[in-house]
């Protein structure tokens, strides 16, 4: 290993920068770090056991470790000399808010009003959280959604879900 400057170094032929190069790599690796640390600390409540014999928690402390390790791995990319330097953009809480708002709905108008109306207060909702909003395409998503429900949850799995509003079905 031959420093090149203070924030470069060479090994093995290649520059390698301490320079942050790629923030999508850091924070993706930060993210799959403390959420794989997080699901290392929560499954010790449960009893580890052992390879031949695992018990409940085995699963959860070796995903948890993998998915640490993993997020470390990625995290070094964020330095390698050949990423070409890129930034995170500007998170959009409008969008995340309006979307967040719209699921809200769903769950609130679900019961009262059933997954007819439910459904489409949610598509209409969440789709107004795109930039490219147009009427047209959202009608015909939340026809296709609301058929597609109807044969999967009422239909296929005989969920009990409100098909329409309570004022409706007396």
């Amino acid at each position: 290993m031959t420093y090149k400057n203070a924030d470069q170094y060479i090994f093995e032929g290649e520059t390698i920068s301490m320079k942050i190069r790629n923030h999508h790599d850091l924070w993706s690796g930060v993210m799959f770090g403390g959420f794989g640390i997080l699901f290392m600390i929560l499954s010790q409540q449960y009893q580890l056991g052992s390879s031949a014999k695992m018990g409940p928690g085995y699963f959860p402390t070796m995903l948890g470790g993998l998915c640490t390790f993993l997020g470390f791995m990625i995290s070094l990319g964020a330095f390698r000399g050949t990423h070409r330097e890129d930034r995170v953009a500007k998170v959009g809480w409008r969008e995340i808010i309006v979307i967040l708002a719209g699921v809200a709905l769903f769950a609130a108008l679900l019961q009262p009003l059933g997954i007819v109306v439910a459904l489409i207060v949610l598509i209409l909702v969440t789709s107004m959280a795109s930039h490219e909003f147009r009427l047209r395409d959202t009608v015909i998503s939340a026809v296709v959604l609301l058929i597609m429900s109807y044969l999967v949850f009422v239909k296929g799995l005989e969920l009990q879900f409100p098909l329409l509003p309570k004022f409706m079905t007396k």
